[in-house]
């Protein structure tokens, strides 16, 4: 599927919830846009990450409910449900893998390395939600579980390297 800005009709640009779904842009770079995406979750993250856990867990599931209503707009205006531009998915994926983890520049490193490896690798059942469920909450399914991947990835080296 071609994800660079040449697939995406002008319209989308002047809906604002297609502007958030596409990462406000990050989506429309011509390669690895989930790549992007995430990249542009980092600086919210160390806002967010100031928050109590609680704040930061009720934050990620008002997060992950727009992110279902705008993925699915997105994904109708562009006439591909998970269209590749749409990376509003993969920020909240790499938020929820952040949620309890370590702080300092090398967890937010292993962090963003750990998403995008199981978004990309889909093992059991990301795969499977990725395949069965459609719409705005396939799109944001497959990715809420790799950020889960990920965040005990990363709460397992924290617990194993953290005296």
């Amino acid at each position: 599927m071609s994800t660079g800005s040449s697939s995406i009709p002008r319209s989308v640009w002047r809906n604002p919830w297609c502007v958030a779904a596409l990462g406000f842009g990050a989506g429309a770079l011509p390669k690895a846009p989930g790549t992007w995406g995430t990249l542009l979750a980092v600086p919210f993250y160390f806002l967010f990450g100031r928050l109590a856990i609680v704040e930061y867990a009720l934050l990620m599931i008002v997060l992950f409910i727009v992110g279902v209503w705008i993925c699915g707009k997105a994904g109708r205006e562009l006439g591909v449900a998970d269209h590749g531009a749409i990376v509003w998915d993969e920020m909240v994926g790499f938020w929820v893998t952040m949620m309890a983890a370590p702080s300092g520049w090398p967890w937010v490193v292993a962090g963003f390395v750990l998403f995008r490896l199981f978004d990309i690798w889909k093992p059991w059942p990301i795969s499977w939600l990725d395949r069965r469920i459609g719409g705005g909450l396939g799109v944001m399914l497959d990715d809420l579980a790799a950020g889960i991947y990920a965040a005990l990835c990363l709460g397992l080296a924290g617990t194993l390297l953290i005296p």
